[in-house]
């Protein structure tokens, strides 16, 4: 049986450098990250006595494009890491997908790899409003291979590679203590006190599961609960640039089942809410999950870090509260309840079992199919860099037969 791999190109305008890696998403697992590894195809004839550099930059951007006026700009960049590709410094150690491509690709092919450090932020993009124009706010990674005399060099357009990545978090693989919360309220006036007490059915949520949230009222004053309000919010502290909160309603209900809730009287119920992007694309603000070109993506997932003092250079954090808001009417009051949970993607091991059947291991008999990040004209790609579905030697057709006078 022959497998698949799918292998992503991309190439620069001039034709003369094109890169080749193997997934772009980038799994930090907190104890360490997936590094950065691939292969680089360039023309040496073009290159001549200059150099080929890599680096990986995460660019935080807090303010619109559209409003960078007079050299200003809303946005910070670091190289995070950097490499020279050609010429080659050391051998590295091959990955079998490295050690697969070099040997289809020939001699002008060179490996890179690059390790990521364990306290960066991860891909997060704060949604635009449809009239939004120029490149969103949030943090994005992006692999950029370039030719230079030094790898400080402001690289060349025409002789660039820019490749987006993104750098990506997935959920514990335990759940952790099932959520409580409790809140009471006391009136000026009225003797006696309003207990509610909010309960999660567990700790960590992956994209699209229905959050349980139960209620629980024991009104022991002489007021009455007229309504309840049910909601997921979002919550998103910015650390770099204006820092600030921001937050917002990604689910919401309003109820009065039960209601009114009089005094002495008790209520227990339990409601369920899906946050979901699909209910939330014409909000502006909303954090998301960094998201490449043509792809599809989900609410940005809770943000984990081991260690709290380094929660400044993450830039964005995003966490999620179930809050439960109690309504008693014009003279009563609100009583409100938080709970914090975790919304995350499923385990490393789960999410690639079901995203598309890739596999880790590469021989001789897979199959590696190549996609395109970006289509060029045929005039500007070498000969050898045409577009393929794989860079397997296709089979040969039988030649035709001459044709008679």
């Amino acid at each position: 049986m022959v497998f698949s791999f799918h292998v992503y190109r991309k190439s620069s305008p001039n034709g003369k450098l094109s890169v080749y890696i193997g997934h772009r998403d980038f799994i930090d697992h907190l104890t360490h990250v997936d590094p950065v590894d691939g292969v680089v195809v360039l023309d040496k004839d073009y290159v001549r006595d200059r150099k080929v550099y890599g680096q990986v930059v995460v660019t935080y951007r807090y303010g619109r494009e559209e409003d960078e006026v007079m050299g200003l700009t809303f946005a910070k960049e670091l190289v995070v890491a950097a490499f020279q590709v050609y010429p080659q410094i050391s051998n590295p150690r091959l990955t079998p997908l490295q050690d697969r491509l070099m040997k289809k690709l020939g001699p002008n092919c060179f490996p890179f790899h690059f390790d990521l450090p364990q306290d960066a932020p991860s891909s997060v993009t704060l949604q635009q409003a449809r009239e939004d124009e120029g490149k969103p706010c949030g943090v994005q990674w992006e692999l950029r291979v370039f030719v230079g005399d030094h790898c400080d060099d402001q690289p060349h357009r025409r002789s660039c590679v820019k490749l987006g990545i993104r750098r990506l978090q997935y959920a514990p693989a335990k759940q952790g203590k099932q959520p409580v919360a409790s809140g009471a309220k006391e009136f000026l006036l009225s003797p006696g006190k309003l207990h509610m007490q909010v309960t999660l059915d567990k700790q960590i949520y992956y994209h699209g599961d229905a959050v349980r949230v139960t209620v629980t009222i024991r009104n022991h004053s002489n007021k009455q609960v007229k309504k309840l309000r049910v909601a997921i919010v979002q919550l998103c502290d910015v650390s770099l640039g204006p820092s600030g909160q921001f937050k917002n309603v990604v689910a919401n209900l309003d109820t009065q089942e039960g209601c009114p809730v009089v005094p002495n009287a008790s209520l227990n119920r339990t409601f369920t809410l899906t946050p979901v992007l699909d209910h939330n694309r014409n909000k502006r603000g909303v954090a998301l999950d960094g998201q490449l070109k043509l792809e599809d993506t989900n609410l940005a997932s809770s943000t984990l870090f081991t260690n709290p003092e380094q929660r400044e250079v993450f830039g964005i954090v995003v966490s999620y509260v179930a809050r439960v808001k109690v309504i008693l009417g014009t003279l009563g009051g609100d009583l409100v309840t938080e709970v914090p949970f975790t919304l995350m993607n499923p385990p490393p091991e789960a999410h690639l079992s079901v995203k598309d059947g890739r596999s880790s291991s590469i021989d001789e008999n897979t199959r590696l199919v190549i996609e395109e990040c970006r289509r060029l004209s045929t005039g500007d790609i070498l000969p050898s860099q045409q577009s393929t579905d794989s860079i397997d030697p296709p089979l040969k057709s039988p030649e035709p037969s001459a044709s008679t006078q």
